[in-house]
């Protein structure tokens, strides 16, 4: 069966199609997927070009969807036939973080879902959403359930809250369709017309374009009258982070998430104080919050955004467009 493969020291030309042995039948505990679709994360961009580091012959891609075609003894959870999806980490089962690294999580520590087939642990897959696609429903490992976490698990939102979303990328268009969903506004940050264009057709109440109002904090202030946001999903990291700090309310939520313009930087601790601001860290989720994520999912009536689908022998070009900032949204790869 085919498999895409990424040869050390990475780089989107080191992506290679080969052939490895098919897989046998499931052992206790296991079932059989046949992957029929991907999504592209920036977790994934960073391991691709190889700014982090993985071994040599690793099979990317932590967002996997697909059909179960079999099963091992002792799984009741799953049928033959039914539509899933995979799991960031798959050892993160229930309960607090455990973990602050990436040696569990497909892709990266371990093989992940470009390959026609796989076994695994039942409990590495979750069923996926009854009404999403393949391509739908693999958008939600990473990008899904990291603003499902930052709003509901952690943030706590609820309706007539307002949220901060920063950017077009797929968790930042997930954070605002589930706020929208859940009765609360959203002041959205974007770099175009067209991307605010698109924003306000989402739902968006008001878009702020960044390169226009260099200080948005301030302007995120105006539009709240100047008390704030309550939820900030901060996708941008330490360049955007004193703008976030600015822009939340006293006692509001922060949830860091992005690392897209760095990873570290000054912070205006000064100010996170006196407003009382409770920021965390977020590495999408566990198990259990995607089966809730999952459960609200089934009574929404939207869908993901996805912006484009590549062929999985297209998975170069996929890295390609990702890295260009282009798109709006999740871009999918298909089996």
């Amino acid at each position: 069966m085919k498999a895409i493969k990424l040869k050390k020291p990475g780089g989107f030309d080191n992506l290679q199609s080969v052939e490895i042995p098919s897989i046998a039948a499931p052992q206790e505990g296991e079932i059989q997927v046949k992957i029929h679709a991907n999504s592209l994360n920036f977790h994934d961009l960073l391991v691709v070009r190889g700014d982090s580091p993985s071994t040599d012959g690793r099979i990317p891609m932590s967002d996997g969807a697909g059909v179960v075609t079999a099963i091992g003894t002792g799984v009741t959870e799953f049928s033959v036939g039914d539509h899933v999806v995979s799991c960031f980490f798959p050892t993160w089962q229930n309960g607090p973080a455990t973990l602050s690294n990436f040696e569990t999580v497909p892709g990266d520590g371990i093989n992940g879902y470009a390959v026609e087939s796989i076994n695994a642990p039942s409990t590495s897959f979750t069923h996926a959403p009854k009404h999403y696609n393949h391509e739908e429903a693999a958008t939600l490992t990473t990008a899904g359930l990291t603003a499902w976490r930052a709003l509901v698990v952690n943030g706590k939102i609820k309706a007539g809250d307002t949220v901060l979303i920063l950017g077009t990328g797929g968790v930042s268009i997930f954070a605002l369709q589930i706020a929208k969903s859940l009765g609360a506004k959203v002041i959205a940050t974007t770099s175009t017309e067209h991307k605010k264009e698109k924003l306000i057709a989402l739902g968006a109440d008001h878009v702020i374009n960044y390169n226009d109002e260099k200080n948005w904090g301030n302007a995120v202030l105006a539009l709240t009258h100047g008390s704030g946001v309550d939820v900030v999903v901060e996708v941008g990291g330490p360049a955007t982070l004193a703008q976030s700090i600015r822009a939340c309310k006293v006692g509001g939520h922060i949830a860091l998430i992005g690392v897209l313009t760095g990873r570290s930087g000054e912070v205006p601790t000064m100010e996170l104080m006196a407003k009382q601001i409770t920021l965390q860290g977020i590495i999408v989720g566990s198990r259990e919050q995607q089966q809730e994520m999952i459960n609200a999912l089934n009574t929404f009536n939207w869908k993901p955004i996805i912006d484009s689908t590549f062929s999985i022998d297209q998975l170069s070009e996929a890295f390609k467009y990702q890295e260009s900032g282009k798109h709006f949204g999740k871009i999918c790869v298909r089996h």
